[in-house]
């Protein structure tokens, strides 16, 4: 197996002079050298062939005992050294200190194709940042975050990226809940993928330890290699930095409304400053529609990080950014003057991302109503998001009255609905009608172009729980079958209809399909 390697962090910028593997606070350092620990019997469950093209590595080569052996962490690649990042971050508002990559190791960086990769495996062993941890990771959460790496690049959602799911052959321990459980289960590690791992919370920790030398060489360096259009480091550089990793940030959170996901755990640790999805933890996909639900058992009281406050969350992290990047500027008055345009252009690009999930494309002054008297009918009765969108698309201005009937699949109780809610149905219905009255596309465009935003197939949190139960019964046909699945999620699929469909009452109350906590 030959990559093109091209190492860059671990070449341009300070590394921890410890190269002991003991837990400690790293400081005027990015990341620390450290190597993954050897697994027992690993075997590999799953490989992504679009990110095997997109690294330069041919099927063929994904079935040798040197993939198989660098992927779950028995060999390293020639002329490397794997490194764990250093970073701190915000974790539910408070200030954590120090976090780092406690069960990551970054493996190298690759080239190809003209694009630059970092290849990291999550789940290989122990760092100086994995505090009283293990650094492993176990089947369950490891196929919930392959899966969901690349179901989301398919949807078009910005995210970091999965080459590989394999199992160890060790048992792991882990206390799902967090209730005094704990259980063994099987451990995995997955290959993540992304053109860098760096996150709000890698500038935070040398702003907060006052390291203003090695925060400038990161800056410099994120501006050198991944922001390169702005061009040489200055204060006004700066500023354009931030502003953009703004625009990306937003530009995430609000594809993240459109397809009804819930990220979970919005800490900055868990931000990229790419403006990538990243950290697939205990994620959630809104089935009935609710601005208020939260997939994150931690986050259950508080719900800081539910569905409607995510783009507030955003805010408040870039809030943190500014922060740590004010050291290099000096003033606050440029960083607030971007911050304060952030809930402006959240509210154009919202109302504007709903117009395409209801086709309408002309503009029109109603409209802002129109999707607000929506939002809060959704809320009234349990209503799958994904469902009602989807067949939405089926409505027709001729026949509001029909409105009700078109989306019916997607309640979940239909014969409770009160005819209070009924009515407050039709009258949206003929609004909407009334509305669409004034659009010169055709019914049949519109709907096409509907389907192209309103994905059919999302990755439910029943369907991952079904892979996993499958999974650790050393079963891995269902992660395929899904995972074929979702690289078409707008596509009718007649065949995978049975996906199509609301969350079973099963899986209601269920662990790992209606809650999870971060254990993995």
């Amino acid at each position: 197996m030959k990559l093109n390697i091209q190492d860059q962090f671990n070449k341009e910028l300070p590394a921890d002079p410890i190269l002991e593997n003991t837990r400690r606070q790293v400081e005027n350092a990015c990341f620390s050298y450290v190597t993954p620990i050897k697994t027992a019997n690993p075997e590999l469950v799953h490989v992504s062939p679009e990110m095997l093209s997109e690294l330069g590595i041919t099927p063929e080569e994904a079935k040798s005992e040197d993939f198989l052996n660098v992927f779950t962490g028995n060999a390293i690649l020639p002329n490397t050294k794997p490194y764990a990042m250093c970073y701190g971050g915000h974790q539910f508002g408070n200030w954590a200190g120090q976090l780092g990559d406690g069960r990551a190791i970054n493996l190298t960086e690759v080239a190809h194709n003209n694009k630059h990769w970092a290849i990291q495996l999550k789940g290989a062993g122990a760092t100086p940042y994995s505090r009283t941890a293990d650094g492993l990771a176990v089947l369950r959460s490891s196929v919930r975050e392959y899966l969901c790496s690349e179901a989301m690049y398919h949807l078009g959602v910005p995210t970091t990226r999965a080459l590989s799911l394999s199992v160890s052959g060790d048992q792991v321990l882990r206390d799902m809940l967090y209730d005094g459980n704990a259980a063994y289960e099987k451990g995995a590690i997955v290959s993540r993928i992304a053109p860098s791992f760096l996150r709000f919370g890698s500038y935070q920790i040398l702003a907060a330890r006052q390291d203003t030398k090695t925060l400038k060489m990161l800056v410099d360096y994120t501006i050198k290699h991944h922001f390169s259009h702005l061009g040489e480091p200055s204060k006004e550089t700066y500023l354009q930095f931030f502003e953009t990793v703004l625009n990306d940030t937003l530009k995430m959170i609000i594809h993240w409304q459109r397809v009804g996901f819930v990220h979970g755990v919005m800490n900055t640790d868990n931000m990229s400053i790419l403006g990538l999805t990243i950290d697939y933890g205990p994620y959630g996909w809104l089935e009935g529609y609710d601005a208020n639900w939260t997939p994150n058992t931690t986050d259950n009281q508080h719900k800081r990080y539910r569905f409607g406050a995510q783009l507030e969350i955003g805010l408040w992290n870039l809030f943190q950014l500014a922060n740590a990047l004010y050291p290099l500027i000096g003033e606050a008055e440029g960083l607030e003057n971007s911050l304060n345009q952030y809930n402006e252009k959240a509210a154009e690009q919202y109302v504007a991302m709903m117009q395409s999930k209801l086709g309408l494309f002309l503009e029109s002054e109603n409209d802002v109503s129109l999707i607000f008297s929506l939002d809060e009918i959704l809320q009234l009765t349990e209503t799958d998001m994904t469902i009602f969108f989807r067949n939405l698309s089926a409505f027709s201005a001729e026949n509001p009255s029909e409105g009700l009937q078109i989306i019916q699949d997607a309640f979940y109780t239909p014969d409770t609905i009160s005819e209070d809610i009924k009515e407050k149905w039709n009258t949206w219905f003929t609004d909407y009608a009334n509305r669409l009255q004034k659009e010169s596309i055709s019914a049949e465009a519109r709907k096409e172009k509907m389907n192209q935003v309103n994905p059919k197939y999302v990755l439910r949190n029943y369907m991952s729980q079904l892979a996993i139960d499958d999974a650790n019964k050393g079963d891995y046909k269902l992660i395929d079958t899904l995972f074929q699945i979702l690289k078409k999620p707008y596509d009718e699929q007649p065949e995978n209809e049975k996906w199509f469909a609301k969350r079973p009452d099963w899986a209601r109350n269920k662990v790992g399909c209606s809650m999870l906590s971060c254990s993995s």
